[in-house]
């Protein structure tokens, strides 16, 4: 279980364009934006449904990640593709099965503007 998670990406603004738009499909979206005086002047954005999960903080990304984000169908695992390359993501795995993580595993991958592995998976059968 993950309660939230976060990377530092080296370009705010455009990581923020990136994940505004692969996150959107997946019905997510910026939430909050952390106000600088409580961040020593970087940026610090939240981004999820309800809440935020998944932060951005500003700075020198040292080791490349791997987050994995919840679709609600398959159709959204296709279109979280779709809405990444568009915003300049690279393909790292199209929509597919991977059945040698379990029979129902569909899921996509595609590197953010850092180079971060980000995926989108649903585990519910057709």
């Amino acid at each position: 279980m993950i309660d939230h998670c976060g990377i530092t990406v080296s370009d705010f603004e455009a990581s923020k364009a990136f994940y505004d738009l692969a996150m959107a499909p997946l019905g997510a979206s910026l939430l909050v934006m952390v106000p600088a005086e409580y961040t020593g002047g970087v940026k610090v954005g939240g981004y999820g449904r309800e809440r935020p999960v998944f932060w951005l903080r500003e700075g020198e990304p040292h080791d490349h990640q791997h987050i994995a984000f919840t679709a609600n169908s398959r159709a959204d695992v296709h279109a979280f593709h779709t809405a990444a390359l568009t915003a300049g993501g690279r393909d790292n795995g199209a929509p597919g099965l991977r059945p040698h993580y379990h029979a129902d595993y569909y899921g996509a991958f595609v590197l953010d503007p850092d180079g971060h592995n980000i995926e989108a998976v649903c585990h519910k059968p057709e």
